[in-house]
């Protein structure tokens, strides 16, 4: 392996301590490099704290080090003053006179002013290293700000005979039929607490009253959202209890909430609905999304081709009749046993 390549490896490495944590900003990682030996490493842990070279910098004991050494980083160095300053700058002030980045950012805050100021300033500068996987570890942040929507993520349980659910009566238990395992349902939080915001239709709030919270992983719940276009959802459902911030699409305008953390936003259902929401959470500064379901939900982000990855669980159950689960034609990029369900993932290239 080349020896840039082997250091933005680990900054990569790194950076992926902060996923779930840093929304809005990306995950970054940063290594400090003296004759071939790791002097001091750190990465991005919270939007709002120092950021990954500052903390490979403070990480160093010995400061007369660092003008003969070479700072590695996965993503561009921030040039602009947000809520920390400039990590171009500190890198220059440091004295360090090599940098190696392997992806510019695509914020237009930042986007090539960072590698400008750093070359202005009398540094060797190298982009472009592992570029393609650097770009893999932020593709939230990259969508985000390239295409102006989330990262939108797909997600659903089936039976082995391609059924999300049972057929529901009125006297139905008003909790989820559960199609996956413990180990798999203990997944699914885990992706919640990585993901910036969950989203379920007006049915499955009807028929599961779902938390969407993280009960059963560490980490922050995701915002959560709901499609209630006519105002069905009873306001004493889990998705109002107002412990955690929640973004109701409805038609009827002039909402009210009678709890701060509940905001509702009106929108056209005659037009496109999916855009409509990834226009909106896009003005929340919302990275990515999970949309969870039902069928009707997924399919129309499906239809309108906007959808990124999908995580479809097949259970070891099956129900010979039921609500018929979504379908995709793109490829399976992975399928991983988790006990007796099979998880595939499918990426929409």
């Amino acid at each position: 392996m080349k020896l840039q390549e082997k250091y933005i490896k680990r900054c990569i490495e790194l950076a992926k301590n902060g996923l779930g944590t840093t929304y809005p900003n990306p995950m970054v990682g940063s290594v400090i490099v003296l004759n071939d030996v790791i002097i001091g490493e750190g990465w991005h842990q919270k939007a709002g704290e120092p950021h990954a070279e500052v903390n490979a910098i403070n990480a160093v004991k010995d400061k007369s080090l660092l003008k003969n050494a070479t700072i590695y980083v996965s993503l561009e160095p921030c040039s602009h003053f947000g809520k920390t300053p400039p990590c171009a700058n500190l890198i220059v002030e440091s004295g360090i006179k090599n940098v190696v980045i392997g992806i510019v950012d695509s914020n237009s805050k930042v986007s090539g002013r960072g590698v400008e100021l750093l070359k202005n300033n009398g540094c060797n500068v190298v982009v472009g290293v592992l570029e393609n996987e650097c770009y893999a570890l932020n593709k939230r942040f990259f969508t985000f700000h390239n295409k102006k929507r989330p990262f939108v993520i797909l997600k659903w349980a089936a039976s082995k005979d391609g059924f999300l659910d049972k057929i529901r009566t009125v006297n139905d238990e008003i909790s989820p039929n559960w199609i996956s395992n413990q180990y798999s349902q203990q997944l699914v939080h885990k992706l919640r607490a990585q993901e910036n915001a969950i989203l379920v239709g007006t049915n499955t709030a009807l028929a599961d009253n779902p938390s969407l919270t993280t009960r059963s992983w560490f980490g922050n719940n995701p915002i959560r959202v709901v499609i209630d276009r006519t105002s069905k959802i009873p306001s004493n459902y889990h998705l109002f209890d107002g412990s955690v911030k929640t973004i109701v699409f409805s038609e009827v305008k002039d909402l009210i909430s009678v709890n701060g953390n509940v905001i509702f936003e009106p929108i056209d259902f005659s037009k496109n609905v999916p855009h409509q929401i990834c226009e909106v959470l896009y003005k929340y500064e919302i990275q990515s999304v999970i949309i969870e379901g039902g069928a009707q939900t997924l399919q129309s982000f499906i239809a309108a081709d906007l959808w990124d990855e999908a995580y479809v669980f097949i259970g070891d159950v099956i129900f010979n009749n039921g609500l018929k689960a979504p379908k995709l034609e793109k490829t399976i990029s992975e399928i991983t046993k988790i006990s007796n369900d099979n998880l595939c993932v499918y990426l929409n290239s």
